[in-house]
């Protein structure tokens, strides 16, 4: 099994050639999915974005149709590395903002030179995701919509926990992104909007 991102511009080519390569495909709705079978044995099940459930038609075109992006929502990613963030409205970005800190590199010194190094890293760590609360609480405080998060979860985790983002409504998909950059952050908008499609190959 493989889990894809699609856009929505590309869904109902991606059936097309779902069914070029496997045959006939059957469609239907389950447990809030839209899914296909095929003659060949081969399936997908596809997820609308924002963890939103799908209850529609059995068509390719009446599942875009579901796929609205909200007037309010955001996109966190952070990582030990940096961050990057962004406030929109449907696909327009609003405020966001990027940023780097350094944390330091494991060391193979041993004893009390390896204890000094882990204390500094975790405190430069700390500072890292503390910078990031305090640009999320400034540019996503008060959202509305979903937030998607990404990059390492301990890092978005520790993040999250200041009490000032306890509002914050986190919806999938997870983004598994490197270190944010503004490149990382504009891919990491259009992958929450596209569709979570898991594809069984026969």
């Amino acid at each position: 099994m493989s889990l894809i991102l699609v856009p929505t511009v590309r869904w109902e080519r991606w059936c097309a050639n779902f069914e070029r390569g496997h045959g006939a495909t059957e469609y239907g709705v389950e447990d809030g999915a839209f899914v296909g079978r095929a003659d060949d044995g081969s399936h997908f099940s596809a997820r609308l974005p924002f963890d939103l459930p799908y209850d529609g038609a059995a068509s390719p075109a009446e599942l875009v149709e579901a796929a609205e992006v909200p007037d309010d929502w955001g996109v966190l990613l952070v990582r030990k590395g940096g961050f990057a963030m962004a406030r929109l409205s449907g696909l327009t970005t609003g405020e966001s903002k990027t940023g780097q800190r350094h944390v330091q590199g494991r060391t193979k010194a041993g004893g009390q030179s390896q204890q000094r190094f882990a204390r500094r890293r975790d405190n430069q760590a700390r500072q890292a995701y503390e910078a990031a609360a305090e640009h999320a609480v400034r540019i996503l405080g008060g959202c509305r919509g979903p937030v998607v998060t990404g990059g390492d979860r301990s890092a978005v985790e520790e993040t999250l926990g200041d009490p000032r983002l306890s509002g914050l409504r986190v919806t999938g998909p997870w983004l598994a992104v490197p270190d944010p950059r503004r490149s990382v952050l504009e891919q990491a908008v259009t992958d929450a909007c596209a569709l979570q499609v898991e594809v069984v190959n026969a």
